[in-house]
């Protein structure tokens, strides 16, 4: 019951990183890529801070602290790379093959991550199907950004696949950092490292259209100003829970199923970007990760 559970709120998981990541757009469009991030990650540490002050005595949340490498509290530098992506992706190509790209890149990197046991994860023989089943999920990538109407743009393709791997191994090295800290406090050090990145880029970069870009987020609805940040603290702590306690090639196919199917609801509903291609697309990537499960089942058979 406890696993269906886990399995379950991955995919969950992978949904709110959809809406995530366009409401992320949506505020960074009618302000900066760079505000939007500075906001979201200072809402972030003010909703992880009232959780652990509320669920301090939860010994699974806030469970006594270990020591660990002064390395790993500096996960949220790979969020600041995320954000930027996501936003140059999503609004040039769109949503579903803007979190395509990332699905691909996120279940690359989880068989290599398997393969590897980078980071702490369990060491896994990755067949030949396997490998197959990328090579699915990356026919349905084709098909969405060569029959989807749009013109081929080859470095949004690869921001997009960027944006994935970066993702899944921001996922697994907060997962690490969690082991030894605690979901909550492994959160909210990833989105204090990402705010503190974040403010010193933009104000050494770009001050002056910075301080404007904040002029503007007065005009821009509560519910954009405030979600990104709650929807990524979801992210990160659910992340934290569940990815040790499932593999890691699980947890990327589910977290992708939910993003693909969460982001053609999403172009449907908010960008009117649907097409039959990126419909066709994702069934195709989705056949890819059914493949793989079918893969990894008889993989356990046989031991």
């Amino acid at each position: 019951m406890a696993v269906m559970f886990n399995y379950l709120l991955s995919f969950i998981t992978g949904a709110v990183i959809s809406l995530m990541v366009v409401a992320n757009t949506q505020f960074g469009v009618a302000t900066s890529t760079e505000v939007s991030t500075i906001i979201n990650q200072a809402v972030g540490i003010i909703v992880l801070t009232l959780l652990m002050v509320i669920l301090r005595k939860n010994r699974k949340l806030c469970p006594e602290r270990k020591k660990s490498h002064w390395y790993m509290y500096f996960g949220g530098i790979f969020g600041l790379f995320i954000l930027t992506f996501n936003y140059y992706t999503v609004t040039a190509v769109g949503a579903t093959l803007a979190m395509a790209l990332a699905v691909f890149g996120q279940s690359l990197v989880g068989l290599i991550f398997d393969l590897t046991g980078l980071f702490g994860m369990e060491k896994k023989r990755i067949t030949g199907e396997k490998w197959c089943s990328l090579a699915v999920s990356f026919a349905g990538i084709l098909v969405m950004s060569i029959l989807s109407g749009g013109a081929f743009r080859p470095l949004y393709l690869l921001m997009g696949l960027a944006a994935g791997v970066l993702t899944m191994t921001q996922m697994v090295y907060n997962s690490t950092f969690a082991k030894a800290k605690g979901p909550l406090f492994s959160a909210r050090q990833n989105v204090i490292s990402g705010l503190i990145g974040m403010v010193i880029f933009s104000f050494i970069t770009k001050p002056s259209e910075t301080m404007g870009a904040f002029r503007a987020v007065p005009s821009v609805p509560f519910f954009l100003i405030v979600g990104g940040g709650v929807l990524a603290c979801w992210v990160v702590v659910c992340t934290n829970i569940v990815i040790p306690k499932i593999p890691a090639v699980y947890s990327a196919l589910l977290l992708s199923a939910g993003q693909l199917i969460a982001s053609l609801i999403l172009d449907t509903v908010i960008y009117s970007t649907f097409t039959p291609a990126l419909l066709i697309g994702s069934i195709i990537m989705m056949a890819g990760m059914f493949l793989s499960f079918l893969a990894d089942r008889k993989e356990a058979k046989r031991q």
